[in-house]
């Protein structure tokens, strides 16, 4: 018996059954559009110097007079995104921070310099907003595990050129905050090829294996555990596909907060650069 005859009689009643599968599938012309959440990733630098990165930008005051200026500028031109919800890198369990907004409505709590307050909470007065959605959450990130290995192997020099590296970066967006707006250093930081950079890093951790260890590739796998919680936090947030939410975050977790964005069927990821120029 010959096996391939009876592939080859198979082969188009398949093909005739995919046709039809393909024809069903494709909507006619009068076929409702199904409507889809909208979600823009800010991703900022920490206004506050908190120091709690492994690489951080020192920056100036940004409660002085020309920087609040220019973060009020900034905000408005982001307004005209229009969201619906603001998510933010607070706790996901913070009780407090729900009560610093009303005191900030009432007039009983003057915003700090940081990026959630400056920006988020901003925004959300000025569009009426009753509320912000904390969604961070906190997990291990197990770099002192890779920098063991880093020393034992004697790969030391090989970090430090990766960090060197990434430091450039971030003094490239320094440069662009002390010459120019604060507005301008956040457009700078949200461009596609800063955000491509902005995980080359991590994925440079990769390289930090061997003899049954895989510290740099564990780093990797926390790194994103922590950034797909923090997306299922978001995702807890939306709940209509007429939802638009902006979303302030650090910009290291840009990369995977879009990403994530992206891959999700029910969802379309808008930029930065269509509001802010």
């Amino acid at each position: 018996m010959n096996v391939f005859d009876r592939s080859i009689r198979i082969i188009p009643v398949l093909c005739l059954a995919a046709i039809s599968g393909v024809a069903q599938s494709n909507p006619s012309p009068s076929s409702p559009v199904t409507a889809k959440a909208h979600v823009l990733i800010l991703g900022t630098f920490h206004m506050a110097n908190p120091g709690r990165d492994v690489l951080n930008m020192q920056v100036d005051d940004m409660l002085a007079p020309r920087r609040q200026v220019e973060i009020e500028q900034f905000v408005a031109a982001l307004a005209e995104f229009r969201p619906t919800k603001i998510a933010v890198e607070v706790e996901s369990t913070n009780q407090e921070f729900t009560q610093r907004y009303q005191n900030y409505l009432a007039g009983k709590y003057s915003l700090k310099a940081d990026e959630v307050d400056q920006i988020g909470l901003r925004m959300a007065k000025r569009l009426g907003h009753k509320q912000l959605y904390p969604i961070n959450i906190m997990a291990d990130f197990p770099f002192e595990a890779m920098q063991a290995f880093v020393q034992k192997h004697h790969r030391e020099q090989v970090l430090n050129d990766d960090f060197a590296t990434t430091q450039k970066e971030l003094d490239v967006w320094l440069k662009i905050l002390k010459k120019g707006t604060v507005g301008q250093t956040l457009v700078a930081i949200n461009r596609d090829e800063e955000v491509r950079d902005g995980q080359a890093v991590y994925m440079d951790f990769a390289r930090f294996a061997g003899d049954g260890e895989y510290p740099g590739p564990d780093l990797l796998a926390a790194w994103y555990g922590r950034n797909a919680r923090i997306f299922g936090n978001l995702r807890n947030v939306i709940d209509s596909p007429n939802d638009r939410v902006l979303v302030i975050y650090g910009s290291g977790h840009e990369f995977w907060l879009q990403q994530n964005v992206l891959q999700s069927r029910d969802l379309v990821l808008e930029r930065v650069s269509d509001y802010v120029h």
